[in-house]
């Protein structure tokens, strides 16, 4: 396994490939744009945050829209931001990002992406730590890019789907299976848009290409599961994430860090040399 990041491009993953072949979609030759990215990490939250407002302690807050004209704030900062290597080997990297606050996310934070590469997997792991003196919300994800060929399939366990309004935040809980059942594997090609988040998702998701490579993502700290394709796109996403979309403005909420404490979400991106396959069955609606 091997893999390239970029530092000041979001601290996000350039490339991710194994035996020559590549594992994530590939970003064009110096990109600097995180949506153009294999991966790009999500903090200090997930997805959106609808119109950038939300209340938290007895005070309202509104954050800028940071993704042209979509109407919502989305994916935190870190994304935006430049990171710093802080620790280096050959097979393994460290990277900061030191937020001070500001009209962006209010609190101070430092963020922590641990990535280490080994035979046939890649782990990250992402931490925030609260740099402020008063509690912050908190949450935490990955945005990988995993490529599609016409038979690729994906698997994984959720409890339920959550249904979304036209610009894409959650609107009512049914059950797991109602777009299609991943739970027993699916194609992942098609025409229509998916951008739907899972709750209580079991932490392990499969894909099986067509040409036979068998990838297994695990995560911990990631009770929700989001699925982006676009109509036609040979890439897809799945994202482990640590909250639902505009989770800060619903009951439940995001986690709540107190000053100096910290929470992580980690990920790991396997090949599997198994001989197990998936059962053919039709895609997603």
């Amino acid at each position: 396994m091997e893999a390239a990041l970029s530092p000041a491009g979001g601290g996000s993953l350039l490339w991710l490939r194994h035996g020559g072949l590549d594992v994530l979609r590939r970003a064009p030759v110096d990109c600097r744009d995180p949506l153009g990215m294999a991966s790009f990490p999500l903090v200090p939250y997930a997805n959106r945050i609808a119109h950038g407002r939300f209340a938290f302690a007895g005070r309202d807050y509104q954050l800028p829209c940071n993704f042209g004209d979509h109407p919502h704030s989305i994916h935190g900062t870190g994304w935006q931001a430049a990171w710093e290597i802080v620790e280096q080997s050959a097979d393994a990297v460290r990277l900061v990002q030191d937020h001070d606050g500001g009209a962006d996310w209010p609190w101070a934070y430092r963020a922590e992406q641990y990535v280490e590469v080994r035979p046939d997997a890649i782990d990250m792991r992402l931490m925030l730590t609260n740099r402020s003196d008063t509690a912050m919300p908190a949450g935490l994800g990955f945005h990988p890019y995993f490529l599609a060929d016409a038979g690729t399939q994906l698997q994984f366990a959720a409890t339920s789907l959550w249904l979304a309004t036209p610009d894409m935040l959650p609107d009512r809980e049914v059950a797991a299976d109602a777009l299609g059942d991943w739970s027993r594997g699916a194609g992942v090609m098609g025409d229509t848009l998916i951008d739907n988040v899972y709750a209580g998702w079991d932490g392990c998701a499969t894909i099986v290409r067509g040409d036979g490579t068998r990838i297994v993502l695990t995560a911990s700290g990631a009770d929700w599961l989001h699925v982006y394709r676009p109509p036609g796109s040979v890439d897809f996403c799945i994202e482990p994430v640590s909250h639902c979309p505009d989770a800060i403005n619903r009951a439940g909420g995001m986690a709540v860090l107190a000053p100096g404490a910290s929470t992580q979400l980690s990920m790991t991106i396997a090949i599997d040399k198994s001989d197990q396959t998936l059962p053919k069955s039709d895609g997603i609606a």
